[in-house]
């Protein structure tokens, strides 16, 4: 690079291409010229994916200003061809290297390359290739001077040849999901079954080899992962690391050891997958091992793998006979009457001389969860209406047990286990799942033994979280806290990581108990509503109320006591919620009901797996925080949240000329450029230090950027949610695909406050909200 930064263009008499100045144009500038003549309906969009220089057809091409060494250019491609193939997606025929400067082009074919093709490599495909060696290439071809060569290079990248792989545990989950993107109605019997496209390939007849392995037994594990997208929401997710599942067999064999002399016992699993955690039970404790799962692929692993090593699977025969319509297996739902009346397992429930061990990884399916509600009414999930969690429903109703807890199909098992099947004081439950049952949802008031927290983000799910498994006895006990060991899982040693104290406290009390609910007078029953946006919107059904008054300033909704779903369970509003859920502030106590909506927002700052699904909101410190602040004690906090509150983008208060002709004005905003707001006018009240200043300082560069562009409207006052929704917009570059900002300065001003607002809120907000139990 010369002095100055700039790259040499290159250019010069005789060239074809020229005028480009580093890699990247030089590339778009070669598809610019050649990629007309190989395919008309192809883009450069369509051939730059996957972080390659391109896929055309069953060409990979690799771009260098100058190759000094092949070796390691080719090397470099059979890791991208690695990749292509752990994503499902075909492994070319052709490997093409392209000599930017020199105008020559390599041609290589992938196949003397397959067997390194098949393994799988780790950090960037551009480091370690040192020591490879290519061979001879197949072609070399001066497109640059030659215009046989031009068109022989035309010709090569017009083919659509691949090389089919070698399907195993790597690639399965891969090659699964392009399968049902491909054919959206598939079951996963069509994938996985003894008939199905592994072993006899028909969409991707070209680019696979048929699977000859004599069972499926190597794909159990990612079982779980190929369901399709209505079974994984009946189902939830059945897989247990295997690091965590020996873990737990600490507490099963506690729960052993409670055996009365004398007994016999069943260690039952109704929901056991392809028996994971089961897999490092001694011969002895697999022999009193009755076992189940819905799933029939999962079954007939199950079966092969533990079937003669158990006392009973259910049910026993793993033939085509148990198969049901949806690929379940018949009498192996758990929530089904048909369960409960199986003799091989209710045999051991009414003898008194067994005693009953539980041992279960519950399915997580929630029909309260965005997801579900993303999918509309067309994937209901069947489970809602299962014999079990109707009855659930019926005996928890009118009691202290949250009529939430039956929206959860694990907590139908934990409260199925306790109801039916555990009898004695001897007998246990050993149960993975969120710690909400007991926490939040009194669902079973009995007592803990002993239990441990693990990292649900390697549970097949994408989400750092804590999931509690916990060793129960069936007895009685109001005991109100216990403290686990958490343990997170690390990776690379295949181990878990140091133990962490992590502490569980039962919640008495819900945030709503926070809401004002004084009446909206009538003549204040006007207005409009907003959606989640902040907007108005006319096009959901409403159930909330409008309200439009001179001591309204806006809407507020925080309900729930997890963090699960806190862009839904939290809302700030200028006008009330659609849905309602919450409550009008008035201008005479607001101030005091902001902690509420500082609370939903701490998991966006503390994003830890020990934070989530384990710390939640309450209002358990209400009397104490009402008590503190009728003596002033907590002004200048209450304060603070004001100016947290006003910088937070959650805080979806915005200004805006409702439909009814009246104008909606955001009074949580620091901006005064059209007077004075309710917030601008208290905020003057904090006493600042350098925290409040910086803050302060931000928030001012972020709105004068904001005055400096073409999009803003004098007329409007603007918070920092309607600025970064208004005016903080990018696009996307056609080529590159990269997000480019429209008004580069508000979006560097908007990403300076988040750190420091994150600070602050760890700093001044969360440790009180902490101490009257606002997060609990």
């Amino acid at each position: 690079m010369p002095v100055g930064g700039v790259a040499p263009v290159v250019a010069g008499p005789g060239r074809l291409i020229s005028g480009f100045a580093d890699e990247r144009s030089g590339q778009i500038a070669f598809y610019g010229l050649f990629l007309g003549s190989v395919d008309s309906g192809l883009t450069v969009d369509d051939v730059l994916r996957d972080n390659t220089d391109g896929v055309v057809r069953g060409n990979l091409l690799e771009f260098k200003l100058s190759i000094p060494d092949l070796n390691v250019v080719v090397s470099q491609c059979v890791k991208y061809l690695s990749a292509e193939r752990l994503k499902g997606r075909p492994v070319p025929a052709n490997i093409i290297l392209i000599d930017l400067i020199a105008e020559v082009a390599y041609v290589y074919g992938s196949k003397r390359y397959m067997e390194l093709v098949e393994r799988v490599y780790s950090g960037a495909a551009s480091k370690n290739n040192d020591g490879f060696v290519a061979g001879p290439f197949r072609e070399r071809l001066d497109y640059g001077s030659s215009d046989l060569d031009r068109q022989r290079l035309i010709d090569v990248m017009r083919t659509n040849d691949y090389e089919r792989i070698h399907l195993d545990a790597n690639c399965i989950v891969g090659w699964g999901r392009e399968y049902y993107r491909l054919n959206p109605a598939a079951r996963k019997d069509a994938f996985l079954g003894d008939e199905g496209e592994i072993r006899n390939p028909d969409t991707f007849r070209d680019y696979i080899y048929p699977y000859e392995g004599p069972t499926n037994v190597e794909f159990q594990y990612l079982m779980d992962k190929l369901n399709d997208d209505l079974s994984k929401k009946n189902l939830g997710a059945f897989y247990t690391p295997k690091c965590y599942a020996d873990k737990s067999l600490e507490l099963l064999r506690e729960a052993i050891k409670r055996v009365p002399e004398g007994n016999d016992y069943v260690i039952i699993d109704r929901c056991a997958g392809t028996g994971n955690l089961e897999k490092g039970m001694t011969d002895e404790e697999l022999s009193h091992c009755v076992l189940s799962t819905i799933e029939f692929y999962e079954y007939k692993v199950l079966v092969e793998l533990l079937g003669a090593r158990t006392r009973a699977i259910i049910p026993p025969v793993a033939s085509r006979s148990v198969f049901v319509a949806g690929g379940n297996v018949r009498g192996a739902n758990a929530m089904s009457r048909s369960y409960l009346e199986n003799e091989v397992v209710m045999r051991y429930v009414r003898d008194p001389k067994c005693t009953i061990i539980m041992y279960e990884n519950p399915p997580f399916s929630e029909a309260t969860s965005v997801d579900h509600q993303s999918k509309g009414k067309s994937g209901t999930a069947t489970w809602r209406n299962d014999y079990v969690v109707k009855e659930m429903k019926k005996a928890i109703s009118g009691t202290d047990i949250s009529i939430q807890a039956a929206q959860d199909l694990g907590n139908s098992f934990i409260w199925s286990a306790f109801h039916y099947y555990l009898r004695q004081p001897t007998d246990s439950y050993v149960v993975y799942s969120p710690v909400k049952y007991w926490k939040a949802q009194n669902l079973i008031s009995k007592r803990f033994i002993d239990g441990y927290g693990f990292n649900r983000r390697w549970f097949h799910t994408n989400i750092d979280a804590c999931i509690m498994v916990a060793l129960w006895s069936n007895e009685d006990s109001d005991m109100d806290g216990f403290t686990i060991n958490g343990y997170d899982y690390d990776e690379r040693n295949d181990c878990l990581k140091p133990a962490v104290p992590l502490e569980v406290k039962r919640l008495h009390s819900r945030v709503t108990d926070y809401y004002d609910k004084r009446p909206i007078p009538e003549a204040d029953r006007r207005g409009v509503l907003a959606g989640l946006n902040g907007y108005e919107t006319t096009s959901r059904k409403p159930s909330g109320k409008p309200a439009k008054g001179e001591d309204l300033l806006g809407y507020m909704a925080v309900y729930g006591a997890g963090f699960d779903n806190p862009e839904l369970h939290s809302s700030l509003l200028t006008a009330g919620r659609y849905d309602g859920h919450g409550f009008y502030l008035h201008r005479d106590n607001y101030l005091e009901k902001l902690p509420l909506f500082c609370a939903s927002r701490f998991i966006s700052y503390n994003r830890g797996w020990t934070e989530r699904g384990l710390i939640m909101k309450s209002a358990d410190g209400k009397d104490q925080f009402e008590r503190d602040v009728r003596s002033g004690k907590l002004d200048q906090w209450l304060l603070k949240c004001l100016l947290f509150t006003c910088l937070e983008r959650q805080n979806h208060m915005v200004t805006f000329t409702g439909s009814d002709g009246e104008e909606y004005r955001n009074e949580l905003t620091l901006d005064t450029t059209n007077g004075p707001t309710i917030a601008a006018t208290d905020i003057a009240r904090l006493q600042t230090g350098p925290d409040e200043a910086a803050l302060l300082l931000q928030w001012d560069q972020l709105l004068e950027a904001a005055k400096a562009t073409r999009e803003y409207d004098p007329a409007i006052t603007y918070g920092v949610y309607q600025i970064g929704t208004e005016i903080d917009t990018s696009r996307k570059d056609p080529i590159t695909g990269k997000t480019i900002y429209n008004n580069v300065p508000v979006h560097s001003a908007m990403k300076a406050l988040k750190p420091l607002l994150r600070d602050y809120y760890n700093t001044e907000i969360a440790p009180v909200l902490r101490k009257y139990e606002y997060i609990k």
